[in-house]
């Protein structure tokens, strides 16, 4: 997501400094964005801008790193998927210049930042004044913007990311406990190919990226033991062959995703639109 911003950025029109742990990856970008890098040091003292595009586990560090370096005039953006956490750091430690948590819900292989849901989390009053000039930039830009509060967005991110993710990482262990995952694949059909698309695209990622998410989103061992808690429900009546009360549950679920979504009932055609868009 770092080089994901930079490239943004530079096409902003925006001068680029990019820093980072993996010196490979680093002049792989500098070759491909023609950008400059440099230590963090080095590229905080020059810059206006400071955006912390780095894992939870190594944020405190970098923080207390670039710490000396921070001054009044400047602003620094955090782009980590958790809210809470980071903004307590940066507060602690980057209490010179203007903070914002921000958080981009979509991945590097987004071709533009149009249409995807982008978060802001400010906690004060000038915060939340930058926060709307940051608002209204990317509006215009396209993306789909809210504000909400550390908290909030943390105990949302437990149930968006966190158990998609776990729902993902489970079903990619009960696949692979079968050993015949490619005559699945050869044969399977659309909610297949959409359940299999999602395993494989949280299984290619970053595991250190997720286990973070895991650990330190607030109450996911409590979204985790409700999700363990309808599996074995779902379980018994299929074992019990509780036909009736199968629908009835069922059911009983249709309805109510039908209130809360007016399109719920083209939910079909677009899974196969998903599949046909691969």
């Amino acid at each position: 997501m770092g080089r994901w911003f930079a490239d943004f950025l530079l096409r902003e029109g925006h001068e680029v400094i990019i820093t980072g742990r993996n010196e490979a990856k680093l002049l792989a970008v500098k070759q491909q964005l023609g950008v400059a890098v440099t230590t963090n040091a080095a590229a905080v003292k020059m810059a206006d801008a400071v955006l912390l595009s780095v894992p939870i586990d190594n944020f405190e560090e970098i923080a207390v790193e670039i710490s000396p370096y921070i001054n009044s005039g400047q602003v620094i953006i955090d782009i980590t998927s958790i809210k809470m956490l980071p903004l307590d750091i940066m507060h602690k430690y980057l209490q010179a210049g203007l903070i914002l948590g921000v958080h981009p819900l979509f991945g590097p292989g987004a071709k533009s930042i149009a249409n995807h849901n982008i978060v802001l989390t400010p906690t004060n009053d000038q915060e939340e004044v930058f926060a709307r000039r940051v608002n209204n930039y990317l509006v215009a830009k396209g993306a789909k913007v809210t504000l909400m509060t550390p908290q909030e967005h943390d105990e949302m991110m437990a149930i968006i990311l966190g158990l998609a993710h776990f729902i993902a990482i489970v079903s990619a262990d009960t696949l692979l406990s079968f050993d015949k995952l490619k005559q699945m694949e050869s044969i399977g059909g659309i909610t297949f190919k959409v359940l299999l698309t999602l395993v494989e695209s949280v299984l290619s990622e970053d595991p250190d990226l997720y286990t973070s998410l895991q650990m330190n989103l607030p109450g996911m061992v409590k979204i985790e033991k409700i999700f363990q808690k309808k599996v074995e429900t779902w379980a018994d009546l299929v074992e019990n062959k509780d036909r009736q009360k199968f629908i009835d549950r069922m059911t009983a679920l249709k309805s109510k995703l039908a209130e809360s979504n007016p399109d719920f009932g083209n939910a079909y055609e677009n899974m196969y639109k998903i599949v046909e868009s691969l």
